[in-house]
């Protein structure tokens, strides 16, 4: 059994090393669109997405960007980050959204696949993307640039601050 603590298998994403993967899958996305290539909209699922879809609308020349916002997570005394029954708080335009036809979803991570496997009920042809994925969420997306093995906690620049660490050498004991 892997008695190991989630940050003891961290994937660690700078904003620049976001940046460029988010610039990677717009251009795995550039021309996919089922309307010459072109995308109707781009819509974040919030919170995790908002970054990535912000870099791919602009690679992308989208100017219509709406969010859904899912949760699918909580955070509670013990066991934090527990996996519960995804839900919608808040649709994008249904007028806009359609079936999906046309709409780029972009997500910064699939893990489980909850998340995904709702929004695309909601939006069966709208086209999901993420920039992470790992192997239970990946039958639920259409594109993403990097796969990192279940058991990894990915740490996104958002969750992390700055700090002094002091060397490791030249410690007085």
């Amino acid at each position: 059994m892997d008695n190991r603590l989630p940050h003891e298998k961290g994937f660690h994403v700078s904003w620049d090393q976001l940046h460029r993967d988010a610039r990677a899958l717009a251009w795995r996305l550039q021309g996919q669109g089922p309307e010459d290539g072109a995308w109707r909209a781009v819509v974040a699922i919030t919170r995790g997405g908002m970054a990535p879809a912000m870099i791919v609308a602009r690679e992308l020349d989208i100017r219509t960007v709406d969010t859904i916002s899912v949760k699918s997570y909580h955070s509670g005394g013990g066991k934090a980050d527990q996996r519960r029954e995804a839900q919608v708080l808040k649709s994008p335009d249904a007028e806009l959204m359609g079936d999906g036809t046309g709409i780029l979803i972009i997500d910064d991570l699939v893990d489980s696949g909850k998340t995904l496997e709702l929004v695309r009920k909601l939006y069966p042809n709208a086209q999901i993307a993420t920039v992470y994925a790992k192997p239970m969420g990946r039958p639920q997306v259409d594109t993403f640039i990097t796969e990192v093995s279940q058991d990894t906690w990915i740490f996104f620049p958002w969750d992390l601050a700055l700090q002094y660490v002091k060397p490791y050498r030249g410690e007085d004991d």
